[in-house]
């Protein structure tokens, strides 16, 4: 049936509820906005702080600045590119294949903040950039 049969049909109905609510899932699916991005904070609590939050499996924790230094003087164009790939013990993505590349570069650079760094909010441009290096690592 196709979608003028459809409403025909329903509006040939005695009961004009059914074509109300018709009308207003159709509204609401484009009214809703898509689900936005996690922040680097949303994914570090979700994801990052099994790890970082007391050091399991020699990850920096969270805060510890001489740990981090290193890494931060390493640049995020190395150390993106190891979150989103894995390294050592950690997997891709901290384990958690449902982020984003976006979330991913947050949570880096919301660790790496609170851990001595002033890092920027990553642009699209740059996370295409950290992609592509992660996938050029050997597996």
């Amino acid at each position: 049936m196709t979608s003028s049969g459809l409403i025909n049909k329903m509006s040939a109905s005695s009961d004009p509820e059914p074509a109300m609510r018709f009308f207003f899932l159709i509204f609401a699916a484009f009214a809703l906005p898509a689900a936005a991005d996690m922040s680097g904070g949303d994914v570090y609590d979700s994801t990052c702080r099994e790890c970082h939050a007391d050091g399991k499996l020699n990850a920096p924790k969270l805060g510890d600045r001489e740990r981090w230094k290193k890494l931060i003087r390493e640049g995020l164009d190395d150390i993106i590119p190891e979150a989103l790939h894995g390294i050592r013990e950690m997997p891709a993505k901290g384990g958690n294949p449902a982020l984003s590349d976006l979330e991913v570069a947050r949570a880096v650079i919301f660790m790496a903040n609170a851990s001595g760094a002033r890092f920027a909010e990553p642009t699209p441009a740059k996370v295409k950039q950290w992609r592509k290096k992660a996938d050029a690592k050997p597996r």
